[in-house]
């Protein structure tokens, strides 16, 4: 039996995950993104190789009696998850495990505007979407997605799911150096954002070597890049590779002044403030004049 489920991982996002691979043997996918870490492929609008939901659902419960403490069952796959054709069967099926996990899927949003594939999404108590582009250009370019498929679809899809999912909307955005990190397509981005208004975005940058010759950004430029983001948008970064940032001293009012231009996490407050700096985060909590708000396990800092 070809292998389904994987893990448990440690996710700093979203706990202790248990994965469901739907396209174990291959990469099946609507996108050939860049970036992606598996071999280039021609880009496809449906499987062609399919595991049976039972074949799943038997690994997954032999899994889930093996690891007691799980915080999250993902599915995601060697490809895009929602173009498994029995994905809303599979959810049904999970969501009958008594006392089950968290639930959440990791798609790259290309078929959200299915309804569909909305009315399967509903059942999840989690759901990450990607948006790398909010321009049909660089959708083409960057994640080179199969014909017939527009951002303007994409975006439109995303705004209409939000109005009916009520649980955690997760956007990740993954920038690539020179193809989607400049300013037209980050303020692009920011005002669609600023109308969706997911409960987190995600941005990072590339961590495992590339099906391509593209170049990644270190936390610094991640970091400058966030600020151009709205204060109203929690964002988290999720790359943590080449710091070069040597914590810095920040008075009172400075701090409030941070985050009155973007919420921070504590991997920020500990990669960017000095031990004085933090006391002084500490502080302020005591005084009411900053807060802590969770948005999907991730605590960020914000103004009260």
């Amino acid at each position: 039996m070809i292998k389904t489920i994987f893990g448990p991982i440690n996710s700093r996002r979203f706990g202790k995950s248990l994965g469901i691979d739907l396209s174990p043997s291959k990469k099946q996918c609507n996108f050939d993104c860049l970036y992606c870490e598996l071999a280039p492929a021609v880009t496809m609008n449906s499987y062609d190789e399919v595991v049976s939901v039972e074949d799943i659902m038997s690994s997954l419960k032999k899994s889930l009696l093996k690891h007691k403490d799980i915080d999250v069952i993902t599915i995601t796959a060697n490809g895009e998850p929602t173009l498994y054709p029995y994905l809303n069967k599979l959810i049904d099926r999970i969501n009958l495990i008594q006392d089950r996990p968290h639930t959440l899927i990791l798609s790259n949003g290309s078929t959200i505007n299915n309804t569909d594939i909305q009315n399967s999404l509903l059942k999840l108590d989690s759901v990450k979407l990607s948006l790398d582009c909010a321009s049909n250009k660089c959708l083409k370019k960057l994640d080179r997605s199969h014909k017939d498929i527009s951002i303007e679809d994409i975006k439109n899809g995303m705004m209409s799911f939000r109005e009916r999912y009520t649980k955690p909307l997760v956007i990740e955005v993954l920038f690539v150096k020179t193809i989607n990190d400049k300013k037209i397509e980050i303020e692009a981005i920011n005002k669609f954002l600023l109308e969706l208004k997911p409960d987190r975005v995600d941005i990072g940058t590339i961590d495992r070597p590339p099906a391509y010759d593209v170049g990644s950004l270190d936390f610094n430029e991640l970091y400058e890049i966030s600020k151009d983001f709205s204060a109203d948008i929690p964002i988290y970064i999720t790359s943590r590779k080449k710091i070069n940032i040597n914590p810095e001293e920040y008075s009172e009012q400075e701090i409030i002044q941070t985050l009155s231009k973007r919420p921070l996490t504590d991997d920020d407050i500990n990669i960017l403030f000095n031990e004085k700096s933090q006391k002084r985060v500490e502080k302020l909590l005591k005084e009411g004049k900053i807060m802590k708000k969770e948005r999907n396990l991730i605590s960020f800092y914000i103004l009260c």
